[in-house]
């Protein structure tokens, strides 16, 4: 596994730009004071291109036409926004934990920034502290407190923070979604991202030094998750029926579930924190919520399992639909969501656990901002707490 930049004779695919002017890094856990109004803007919607969660699930950021805005879940307030002088547009915005420091990349048709190039913005200074450039559009950005990834569509960096310091380069499969994950407490780095084959997932543990993969889907990957800790991987493939559940150290298959038996596009996977449940939504318009077994270690310490069931935990899961009667096994013996919450069909919803327990947060390209709360003993459709559209003006929230 390579950990070095590049030599200096090898063509880069990325030039880095980085302002520090009082030698110190810039930034501070400083968040903006959740009871102050957010800065004004204009009254009229704005088109809406990016939504995304911070690392803990407490907010989220949202790109339009015009800038970004940044929202605190429970309670659901507009924490405060930024709109852009030219009303550039802001195609995708991560946030850096509780501070003041988020990434950029422009959006829409008329991008505040190329397409090619990640920002770092210092909002208690209103300005761009560093930049990433690159020879091709940008796909995707995942942060965590000492680290940026930047995803391409053939190529994953991983840059120190704040520094910008190359650490390591990879190649994948063609990935114009963006795919990529990465653990986020401070004792573990694991980040995964497709391999170079179709339906199969590369897992770096960066802690360890080790390079694992995983044959995950016969039809491709369509969307992946990692615990907060890394330990526990979802998948989900490109038909959209069933999501595997991994441990990411000896990437054993520890469990299958069944979203259901017709296609669908699958849009978003997470964790609980306890790794106890798992979210899914799709474009089939419902939020699926499963138990996991992860928690039991792997499935073997399940009594109640049958020897084939746990032959299955051992295996990969290419081996085990290798036959006709390895897939209706597999089709009998996933297992189905325990509650479920129905969404109006046609937008892309995202979803995370709440902070409050057994709560499910859905955010959707729609505008709509959803709170449910779920019945661990009876399962069933979820209750609805609460309801916004966030697009709405702000006399309106």
């Amino acid at each position: 596994m390579q950990l070095d930049p590049p030599d200096d004779e090898t063509e880069k695919d990325y030039l880095l730009c980085y302002s520090d002017d009082n030698k110190n890094p810039p930034w501070t856990f400083v968040f903006p004071d959740p009871d102050s109004k957010p800065n004004s803007g204009s009254a009229s919607t704005p088109a809406l291109l990016h939504v995304s969660f911070d690392q803990g699930y407490g907010y989220f950021a949202m790109g339009t036409d015009r800038g970004f805005r940044i929202y605190n879940c429970c309670p659901f307030r507009e924490i405060f926004r930024r709109d852009f002088d030219c009303n550039g547009g802001i195609g995708m915005v991560e946030m850096f934990l509780r501070c003041n420091i988020l990434v950029l990349v422009g959006g829409g048709e008329t991008p505040q920034y190329p397409l090619n190039m990640v920002m770092i913005w210092d909002d208690r200074h209103s300005r761009c502290t560093g930049e990433l450039s690159f020879r091709s559009e940008v796909r995707g950005v995942r942060l965590r407190r000492d680290r940026i990834v930047v995803v391409l569509e053939h190529k994953i960096f991983v840059y120190n923070f704040p520094d910008l310091m190359l650490l390591h380069q990879i190649e994948t499969i063609a990935n114009p979604k963006g795919l990529c994950a990465v653990s986020q407490v401070a004792e573990s780095f694991v980040l995964v991202c497709p391999g170079l084959q179709k339906g199969l997932v590369r897992v770096e543990h960066y802690t360890l030094k080790r390079t694992e993969f995983i044959s995950a889907h016969d039809s491709g990957i369509a969307c992946f998750t990692l615990s907060q800790d890394g330990i526990w991987l979802a998948t989900a493939g490109c038909k959209g029926t069933l999501v595997r559940i991994y441990n990411t150290h000896d990437v054993t298959l520890l469990q299958e579930v069944r979203r259901g038996a017709d296609r669908a596009e699958i849009y978003s996977l997470a964790f609980s924190p306890t790794a106890q449940w798992l979210a899914v939504s799709s474009d089939k318009g419902t939020v699926h919520v499963f138990k996991l077994k992860v928690n039991l270690g792997n499935l073997e310490s399940d009594k109640s399992l049958s020897p084939t069931d746990q032959n299955l935990a051992a295996t990969t899961s290419s081996s085990s639909l290798s036959s006709i009667k390895g897939v209706l096994h597999s089709y009998f013996n996933s297992e189905r969501s325990v509650a479920q919450f129905r969404l109006p069909e046609g937008a892309r919803y995202i979803v995370a656990f709440g902070h409050q327990k057994n709560t499910v947060v859905i955010l959707g390209l729609d505008g709509s901002f959803y709170l449910c709360k779920f019945d661990p003993a009876t399962g069933g459709e979820m209750t609805q707490l609460d309801y916004h559209n966030f697009l709405e003006p702000e006399e309106a929230l």
